[in-house]
């Protein structure tokens, strides 16, 4: 009788050629630099288009796409062609493998943006939206981006991180956390849950909540920002 050999798998590092939207002036004059993280099934030109909020000039803002794309919704002969496409951070398939690329690929793109600043070292806040806000939470923690603001919204912090260390990398960023009173994904349990775990780790954080779904708003997003409206200007 033949034997049957047994499947074997490899980790290969391969080449990728990612894709990164900008949004605001890429010199060194500028006040402060955002790295903000998509969700999952979104794009980064699309999802960059809500930070026209903020875009006054004095902050330039990057949004790295996820490495991983699929034809999102049902599957037909036509999703090649009409199908939506979105892209995705991570999967639970080659789980620690899918982090570490992504986390490479993160620190690529800071340095990419190092070098189109000249060196110049602006304000940095680390945004993720949904499933960005575990990505974001990771990256931070990881310790290789000088964040001096993390901001998880419609998210919470991913289990794996350390919050409780004193010399954590996270417990050097201003937290902030944002969400939605109708998130259909952040529910009340599950921020009641995540406020707890933070609190009994004795980390500090701000709470933002919002009049709305599982989305990012304008108006909070000027607010973190601090950018002044010319209504606010004029007092109307």
């Amino acid at each position: 009788m033949t034997a049957v050999a047994d499947v074997r798998t490899l980790a290969l590092p391969v080449t990728r050629t990612a894709r990164v939207a900008l949004l605001g002036p890429a010199t060194p004059a500028i006040r402060e630099l955002w790295f903000v993280l998509h969700g999952y099934s979104q794009l980064a030109a699309t999802f960059i288009e809500d930070f026209r909020a903020i875009d006054d000039g004095s902050r330039l803002i990057i949004a790295p796409e996820a490495l991983s794309r699929f034809y999102d919704g049902e599957l037909s002969a036509e999703s090649h062609r009409i199908g939506k496409v979105g892209a995705s951070w991570m999967t639970k398939e080659s789980r620690e493998a899918e982090i570490s690329d992504y986390l490479g690929y993160l620190n690529a793109v800071r340095t990419h943006v190092t070098g189109l600043l000249g060196g110049a070292t602006p304000r940095v806040t680390v945004l993720g939206f949904s499933q960005g806000g575990s990505t974001a939470s990771r990256w931070v923690a990881e310790g290789k981006v000088t964040a001096s603001r993390l901001i998880v919204w419609g998210s919470s912090l991913p289990m794996d991180v350390d919050i409780a260390s004193p010399t954590a990398p996270l417990r050097r960023v201003d937290l902030e956390l944002v969400i939605g009173s109708r998130d259909q994904f952040a529910t009340p349990p599950l921020v009641e849950k995540e406020t707890a775990r933070l609190n009994a780790a004795g980390y500090p954080f701000n709470f933002r909540g919002f009049d709305g779904g599982h989305r990012l708003d304008a108006d909070v997003l000027r607010a973190i920002a601090g950018v002044i409206t010319p209504g606010d200007a004029t007092g109307t």
